[in-house]
């Protein structure tokens, strides 16, 4: 498929040192519960490994004891220990001390296993809550253009999958690989303390394994990192074609874009599979390298037993650690593909979080007492990429409590006003000023605190709709609330419904009409009070019967405050105090609605189409 800005990007190598100690910083806050789990680690080792040297401390002792042969330290305490609890040397006492000895050593290896796994998941829970904590904040940070080039699936695999797989690497990685190489160094620590030639046997395939794990290793990288970019790429998909699932039907895209998914899905289906070649291949492959050693264990072995230089207790305990030491080093190769998977991750994680905030606050923000709601535009030019201009030189001032309509075709740069306005966007010459003031010089936060606004898409979040009213802001009390809501005839139909003010609102406030949603957007407007209201479009979704129900209300809400009006409909901005026409990201005209009539120019003649274009649809 071609690449498009639903698919993920490749970013560079995988494994990156600095990535991995970034990485780590998240561990600083639950240092303690790491090292506790490192030190549980270290204990729960020898209790795993109590097997072999018990098993040959049994049959040397007691089941076919050889006194040729220089007891081992532990074999010489494990005596002391009989002998200490009042038992005599019989075999049957021996034995049955060793095998309580073993019973004991598990059910403690099983209770110390318990505590690390609490700790372990309790600390990588606490590392996702954090990781995504931050995700989110800066997600909020982010300038509204980031938003217009990333699609939204790929910042869900962020919050979802990928920290998920960072969580996994905490709980089941970096840490536990500590127990995996401490098990490995007492296998061999002890081998080579009781016999080094039959140790040297033992690792005599080591060779191999590493050559089989180096090939896992390069294979498993490539592997994660294209199942990593397959998952963005399907969730982007999904989040696109379910959210605007109405215009698939409505067309008749189903086959279409059921195909496409096809194909997403045919290529993760494919890097999984990658993943289960490796898979396949390698596990058995350490198995058969396992038994290899075994065999060589008991063809070196066997002679010495025979020749009587080791006893079959040393023979039978070293094919056990034989057999164990494999365990940890595959683990090992395991646990760097859940690395590898986390640094994949990660990196995505990091890029997201690198992303530059370009709408800083100033180190020392204005603030203004008393919004009056003067707005100028100073030779504003702007262009969302490049040179593509979309504001070319733009100058006007909006007097305090002056009400002003900007009209245009589409494209013309009336919501671009706006959007620089509120700061969404900077301006890439030129100068924005309210009360005199520079934009950039408040915080973006108390800047916009100054504006409502009401936009033509309005945003209805899960909740009630006295949630959507207020949002969040505590202040607004619900007489405030409800006053607002009659104040722009919202409350006649809020009223109506099941619970009222309480009326559950699902997902992108499904089961409201256009109408309904754009009349909670007033009332949210008129309840947070703002010194200067902007309505972009407002009225474009509102039928005729609904604009004259909300036109007193939107006179109330106009009265002392500044207000700018993006509108296409020309008939909700005859009664402003001054039109503002734009063509091609340029002021042509500006007067009263009288005014630019009489001038028989641009104005007049979307006034004519859009006569013409209302005559029409008032006839069919």
């Amino acid at each position: 498929m071609a690449q498009t800005h639903h698919e993920e990007k490749a970013l560079g190598r995988t494994y990156d040192l600095r990535l991995f100690r970034r990485l780590l910083s998240y561990l600083k806050p639950y240092k303690a519960q790491a090292l506790i789990s490192v030190i549980l680690l270290f204990l729960t080792t020898p209790l795993a490994l109590a097997g072999p040297p018990l098993t040959k401390a049994a049959i040397d002792l007691f089941l076919i004891p050889d006194q040729a042969h220089r007891l081992t330290t532990f074999e010489v305490y494990l005596s002391r220990g009989i002998t200490w609890f009042g038992l005599d040397a019989s075999r049957s006492q021996g034995i049955f001390f060793i095998a309580l000895l073993f019973l004991l050593a598990q059910l403690t290896s099983f209770a110390v296993q318990y505590v690390l796994a609490m700790i372990l998941q309790m600390m990588g829970q606490n590392i996702m809550f954090d990781l995504r904590e931050q995700i989110f904040a800066k997600l909020q940070k982010l300038p509204i253009k980031f938003y217009d080039r990333t699609p939204l699936g790929r910042l869900m695999t962020r919050l979802t999958t990928d920290v998920d797989t960072i969580n996994e690497m905490f709980t089941g990685g970096v840490i536990v690989v500590i127990g995996d190489i401490a098990m490995a160094s007492f296998i061999v620590i002890y081998m080579f303390k009781v016999n080094w030639r039959l140790a040297l046997v033992s690792f005599a395939i080591l060779p191999l394994l590493i050559v089989l794990t180096i090939w896992f290793r390069r294979g498993t990288r490539a592997a994660f990192r294209d199942i990593r970019m397959r998952v963005a790429r399907i969730n982007a998909f999904l989040q696109e074609h379910l959210s605007g699932m109405s215009v698939v039907q409505l067309f008749n895209r189903e086959d279409r874009e059921q195909q496409r998914f096809d194909e997403l899905n045919e290529g993760h289906r494919r890097a999984n599979v990658n993943t289960v070649f490796y898979f396949a291949v390698f596990y058995p492959a350490v198995e058969f390298i396992g038994m290899l050693g075994v065999a060589l264990l008991i063809w070196f072995g066997g002679g010495q037993v025979l020749s009587n230089v080791t006893t079959l207790g040393t023979l039978i305990a070293f094919i056990q650690l034989t057999r164990a030491f494999y365990e940890p080093i595959s683990d090992i190769s395991d646990r760097y593909n859940v690395v590898q998977a986390a640094m994949a991750s990660a990196e995505r994680i990091f890029e997201l979080l690198d992303q530059p905030v370009r709408h800083t606050s100033p180190a020392q923000p204005r603030r203004l007492d008393k919004i009056k709601g003067r707005i100028e535009f100073r030779h504003v030019w702007f262009a969302y990429q490049n040179e593509d201009w979309v504001l070319k030189d733009v100058s006007f001032i909006v007097e305090p409590g002056e009400r002003v309509a900007f009209v245009g075709a589409t494209g013309a740069g009336k919501t671009s006003l706006t959007n620089l306005l509120l700061r969404f966007y900077d301006i890439q010459r030129g100068q924005i000023l309210l009360d005199d003031v520079d934009i950039t010089e408040f915080d973006p936060k108390e800047l916009r605190s100054y504006f409502s606004v009401v936009l033509q898409d309005v945003f209805l979040f899960s909740g009630d709709v006295a949630r959507n009213i207020r949002l969040g802001n505590n202040a607004i009390t619900d007489e405030k609330l409800q006053r607002a809501a009659r104040e722009v005839h919202a409350d006649q139909f809020i009223r109506r419904l099941k619970a009222g003010y309480g009326t559950t609102v699902h997902e992108r406030g499904a089961g409201f009409s256009m109408g309904q949603k754009q009349l909670i957007s007033f009332a949210r407007a008129l309840a947070f009070d703002a010194p200067v209201l902007i309505l972009d479009e407002a009225t474009s979704s509102i039928d005729t019967e609904t604009e004259i129900a909300i036109r007193e209300g939107l006179e109330r809400l106009m009265t002392d405050r500044t207000s700018i009006m993006i509108a296409h409909r020309l008939s909700t901005v005859e009664s402003v105090d001054r039109i503002i026409v734009l063509h091609h990201g340029e002021i042509r005209e500006s007067g009263t609605h009288q005014q630019l009539l009489a001038l028989r120019g641009l104005y007049w003649h979307l006034y004519q189409m859009q006569g013409f274009a209302d005559s029409i649809s008032v006839a069919v």
